[in-house]
């Protein structure tokens, strides 16, 4: 249902790019077809590219029929109707003129709210910014107006510092959507709902009953054709100052208040707040930095690149819920597994009555796997049958295809997009969060720089990771749960 009975404008620059054809547009063209935006809601791309009409719809229509299950060219057919574009620079202010020019013609004069998507390289990003308010297009005089801005927002806490300034001078934060393609998945979602509506799990949800936390996000893919990128950012700003960082503050954050977005994102904030920094003479016993053998020789990757493909970090979460827990996160590419899970293992009985052989017992273990497989699991002893009091692990199992049936879960760019349009905030990045989760990484970046900094293992592709990995835990009497 929409805040408003005319129909927004989305205004998407870098249109022609690989993240519009690919996500973006089949993500509209779903919601489309599922009712859930107006059928006359009109979508404008803006790119460098000199495309017509016409040829803009039939690139995006490519991208929606290899993206898009069951492609219906009925629905595409009225839905491309609404797809329009108009060709420029992002610093020129007469393209920028020409592009508001259609915006208004396209509009009939009318108050319309408009959400622009940049959807560009971050480079790019003042530019847009500093022509939309010189143009004064994100004055709403005549209508809402919000800007979508797509990750890395900056690339060490100085960048993103600078930029959330330069984003202010034109926009309020009120109008900005830092945009976290995670936080739309419906299983990290599922996380508030797991906690907080189930009043067995929250009681124990703390250093009394915990031993420790893991979050994996796991990958089989190489660095591929992002090596010119990767090669600059690596696996910490790649994946743990965002991806990582955010599973972690919906996981160990406060019940909020209520579920607004406000509330939501300030006890995000209060989490990361409560990270203990990391000091450099510290990285060896809490960083593992690892490169998969092969990466050296990938397209843009330079030959003597110590850029590490995988990290495994302890973190502490220094508060009256979570003092002496250890987060564990770790992410890599080139392995043998795909998976992004979150494991939470509890600790096990003060006093055993079984006799287990001289094996211990096992902890019970909740996992609340985001893909590919959405579900949770929960671990747990029972009896074998018999005379003799023998004990074996058990499960309980939640998966969504099971539980829902025919009912797909949707991308997540579906329920960011729809939630931007609906003017809710709750599961984008506030300005202070992601200065926040800067302060927890650049802190590790400057210390790689040190003598004492952990070496960068080698680990080969397919593998489970560098041995480090494992080693990290271990000292800690503690083992990954793959």
């Amino acid at each position: 249902m929409m805040e408003d009975t005319v129909p927004p404008t989305i205004v998407i620059f870098g249109a022609s790019g690989d993240l519009t054809q690919r996500k973006l547009i089949p993500a509209l063209f779903n919601l489309y077809r599922k009712g859930r935006i107006a059928p006359n809601t009109r979508i404008v791309g803006f790119a460098r590219t000199d495309f017509s009409h016409a040829a803009f719809r039939q690139h995006l229509r490519e991208g929606a029929e290899n993206f898009t299950d069951h492609f219906d060219a009925t629905a595409w057919s009225g839905f491309a109707n609404n797809l329009h574009y108009s060709s420029g620079n992002p610093d020129s202010p007469e393209d920028f003129q020409r592009l508001d020019a259609l915006l208004r013609d396209l509009e009939g004069g009318q108050p319309v709210g408009r959400l622009y998507y940049l959807a560009t390289p971050p480079t790019l990003y003042v530019d847009i910014i500093n022509m939309l308010g010189q143009i004064a297009m994100h004055a709403e005089t005549g209508g809402w107006r919000r800007m979508i801005i797509e990750k890395p927002f900056g690339h060490d806490l100085a960048s993103a510092h600078e930029l959330n300034a330069k984003v202010h001078a034109v926009f309020s934060e009120q109008q900005v959507y830092r945009i976290d393609h995670y936080l739309g998945k419906e299983t990290v979602q599922n996380l508030s709902v797991f906690r907080f509506a189930n009043a067995i799990f929250e009681p124990i949800w703390n250093r009394n009953y915990i031993d420790n936390v893991q979050i994996s996000v796991l990958e089989q893919v190489t660095v591929g054709r992002r090596g010119g990128y990767y090669d600059q950012s690596g696996v910490l700003r790649d994946m743990f100052q965002n991806h990582l960082l955010q599973l972690l503050t919906l996981i160990a954050m406060e019940p909020p208040a209520t579920l607004s977005a406000e509330a939501l994102r300030n006890e995000k904030v209060k989490v990361l707040t409560a990270i203990r920094p990391i000091r450099s003479s510290e990285l060896s016993q809490r960083l593992v930095r690892a490169q998969y053998r092969g990466y050296r020789a990938e397209p843009n990757v330079a030959p003597d690149s110590d850029t590490p493909t995988f990290a495994a970090l302890k973190l502490r979460v220094d508060n009256w819920r979570w003092q002496g827990v250890p987060f564990y996160l770790r992410s890599g590419k080139a392995l043998g597994t795909k998976k992004t899970h979150i494991v939470v293992q509890f600790k096990c009985p003060p006093h055993l009555l079984f006799s287990t052989n001289g094996q211990g017992l096992a902890p019970n273990i909740l996992a609340m796997e985001i893909q590919p497989n959405e579900g949770i699991h929960l671990s747990f002893q029972a009896k074998v049958p018999g005379v003799d009091i023998a004990m074996q692990e058990v499960d309980f199992d939640f998966h969504y295809a099971d539980a829902f049936g025919g009912n797909t879960i949707p991308e997540a760019y579906e329920r960011l997009l729809l939630d931007a349009l609906q003017g809710d905030a709750s599961l984008f990045t506030r300005s202070d969060e992601i200065e926040l989760a800067w302060g927890v990484i650049d802190p590790i970046l400057r210390g790689l720089s040190e003598p004492t900094a952990p070496p960068v293992e080698v680990y080969e592709p397919g593998s489970d990771g560098p041995d480090g990995s494992h080693d990290l835990l271990k000292r800690d009497g503690f083992a990954w749960e793959m």
